[in-house]
C-alpha cells in the first residue's frame, strides 16, 4: 500500500489514516498497519515505513487483510486512540 496522501486532518483536528488489517485476535481492537514513504536525507532514496496502531472495532467487523480507514478519536484505553471508519 504506497499511498503518498494517507494523512489528512479533519474538522474536528483528529488525523485519518489509511491502512491494512493484520490481526484481529482481540475483543473490539484490532491492528492496522500504516505505511508511508520516507525519503533518506543523506542519500535521498525513498524507504517504506510501517506503523501499527491498535484501533477500536466495536463489534469485531474488521478481517485480516482488508484495507482500512481510521480516524483519531478519545483514548478508548491505554494504547487506543484511534477508531475504525469503515471496514
Amino acid at each position: 500500500m504506497a499511498n503518498k496522501d494517507i494523512t489528512e486532518v479533519t474538522k474536528t483536528g483528529g488525523r485519518t489514516l489509511r491502512g491494512t488489517v493484520v490481526a484481529s485476535k482481540m475483543t473490539d481492537t484490532c491492528t492496522v498497519a500504516v505505511e508511508r514513504y520516507v525519503k533518506h536525507p543523506k542519500y535521498k532514496k525513498y524507504q517504506r515505513r510501517t506503523k501499527k496502531y491498535l484501533v477500536h472495532d466495536a463489534g469485531n467487523t474488521a478481517q485480516v487483510g482488508a484495507k482500512v480507514e481510521i480516524k483519531e478519536t478519545r483514548p478508548v484505553s491505554k494504547r487506543k486512540y484511534f477508531e475504525l471508519v469503515n471496514a
